[in-house]
């Protein structure tokens, strides 16, 4: 067997998630995608893929591999499109992981309009809020709010993200506005879920000091949309990324409490794998996403004035 292809094989087994999926996408046998796993693994003498009756899990080796291989295939890749006549068209596709709420609202009109510029290229778009393993699910690029903790990735910061909390006027005019964070005990939480730390609310004094409060939840969610949709309702306070609740504060049926503390402010980032070659295609869409949304992003409001 070709080693070439022995790598392609392994890297679409990876990105499929199945030896099925993978025979679909290269055209041949299940069986066939099983005996070059098997004979990849007898010639490196190393188990790569630990298979289990519901999905495939990369070794630590398998990890390393993988990284290698997209690696080699990507500069192939590339090869190929710089001695190419459309040298100057993008082509081949780019697969993206987003948080649900920002996905469809701030980068799907992102996407469309990078595809309108490069017709040839196409984006395999993946919305949900949970924490993907980029390499395992052969993913390019993900978006991503908040601090980064793994090293194994590299990352762009795209954008600056305020928090702000809010609640809507009817919700502050029978449980009362909140002047100090130790108020908050005292009122209904809409706590985001997919946070370690989303129990806690931090907040900076204008001395410095660092306050958390544990803040009774009224509700749990892990989608932003619905705790906005909650805090609207009148349900409770909410602990909000700027650029889901900044409409609503905007058409005042939000309004922002505790403007005298800081809030922890975070970073929108582009993560991609740690390569040493990232593809054009990838590059440049990263490019495209700093052009359009920039230190100031257009959802970022004062919360001093509400607007």
């Amino acid at each position: 067997m070709d080693r070439f292809e022995e790598m392609k094989t392994f890297v679409t087994v990876v990105s499929k998630g199945s030896l099925s999926g993978a025979a679909d996408k290269l055209d041949i046998a299940k069986s066939a995608i099983s005996r070059r796993l098997a004979e990849l693994e007898q010639r490196l003498d190393v188990q790569l893929i630990n298979r289990t009756t519901r999905r495939l899990n990369l070794t630590e080796s398998g990890v390393k591999f993988y990284q290698y291989c997209q690696h080699i295939l990507a500069d192939v890749a590339e090869a190929e499109q710089v001695i190419s006549s459309e040298d100057a068209q993008l082509k081949g596709s780019i697969r993206i992981v987003a948080p649900l709420s920002f996905g469809i609202k701030h980068l799907s009109p992102v996407m469309n309009d990078f595809l309108k510029e490069h017709p040839a290229l196409q984006l395999d778009m993946n919305l949900n809020d949970r924490m993907v393993n980029l390499i395992e699910e052969g993913v390019d690029l993900a978006i991503r709010i908040g601090n980064l903790e793994d090293s194994s990735y590299k990352a762009r910061k795209l954008a600056p993200v305020k928090a702000l909390v809010c609640a809507s006027p009817d919700y502050l005019q029978e449980y009362g506005t909140p002047k100090i964070p130790g108020d908050l005990k005292y009122h209904n939480g809409l706590t985001y879920s997919n946070v370690s730390e989303g129990k806690l609310w931090q907040f900076v004094e204008p001395n410095g000091k660092l306050v958390s409060v544990a803040v009774p939840h009224r509700m749990r969610a892990n989608n932003g949309d619905m705790l906005l949709q909650a805090a609207i309702d009148g349900l409770g306070i909410i602990f909000s990324p700027d650029f889901i609740c900044y409409e609503a504060i905007k058409q005042g049926k939000l309004i922002p409490v505790l403007s005298e503390y800081v809030l922890s402010e975070v970073s929108l980032y582009a993560v991609y794998p740690d390569q040493r070659h990232l593809p054009q295609r990838v590059r440049l869409f990263i490019d495209y996403l700093v052009r359009r949304f920039g230190d100031k992003p257009y959802w970022n409001i004062s919360p001093d004035k509400g607007a």
